[in-house]
């Protein structure tokens, strides 16, 4: 008697966060590499193994699939390099080691910023989140004396952050560095980096 096509072992079904995770996994290297508009649901489902009507019922739009995964860098980054508000020069560093180590995770940030400006931030998004805390935290240190309390801490990070991502916004500026710079070495533009913050704003004694 022939064998039911249900009978027999199956595999063990998929479970649903599994999916999500490689969906997001598969998303930011297809953003990273060819930003929000050039980037396929398609391929990212095909990457992630999984359908393309399957992305769409995590996500509802390839604009909010991106919002997702650069909400989720931005919390990675700020886990990874931890600022310290009395170290800024050090964390300059930190931020500017993540980046030469991860030059697509700043370029996944960076086609956000040039896709989709002016996008308005949810209530509890985690990156508007890590940037009140640092905030929050930058202020508290000048309450306490131990930074000059005529800078806008919004402002003392925004300046921090630009000059630790100073390399890795200009990759055509790291090239002619490598090949004219009196010190050729990516040890040599971080040295820049810390001392350009220490300038600015150094360490608490």
């Amino acid at each position: 008697m022939p064998q039911s096509r249900d009978s027999g072992p199956t595999a063990a079904p998929v479970a649903a966060g599994d999916t999500r995770e490689r969906v997001l996994t598969a998303a930011m290297e297809e953003f990273a590499r060819h930003g929000v508009a050039g980037a396929r649901v398609d391929r990212i489902a095909k990457l992630a193994r999984t359908s393309k009507e399957r992305v769409y019922a995590y996500f509802r739009s390839k604009d909010a699939l991106y919002a997702d995964v650069a909400a989720r860098e931005y919390v990675v980054i700020a886990e990874a390099t931890q600022m310290d508000p009395c170290d800024l020069p050090g964390y300059a560093g930190r931020l500017f080691d993540y980046f030469v180590a991860r030059p697509d995770h700043y370029r996944l940030i960076a086609w956000g910023r040039l896709e989709l400006p002016g996008t308005t931030a949810v209530a509890d998004d985690p990156a508007q989140a890590v940037l009140a805390r640092k905030i929050d935290q930058l202020r508290q240190v000048q309450q306490a004396g131990q930074l000059a309390p005529a800078w806008d801490p919004a402002d003392v990070l925004a300046l921090v952050n630009q000059i630790a991502m100073t390399w890795a916004s200009q990759p055509e500026l790291s090239e002619a560095a490598a090949a004219h710079a009196v010190d050729p070495t990516a040890a040599a533009r971080r040295a820049a980096v810390v001392t350009a913050v220490e300038q600015l704003f150094p360490r608490a004694r």
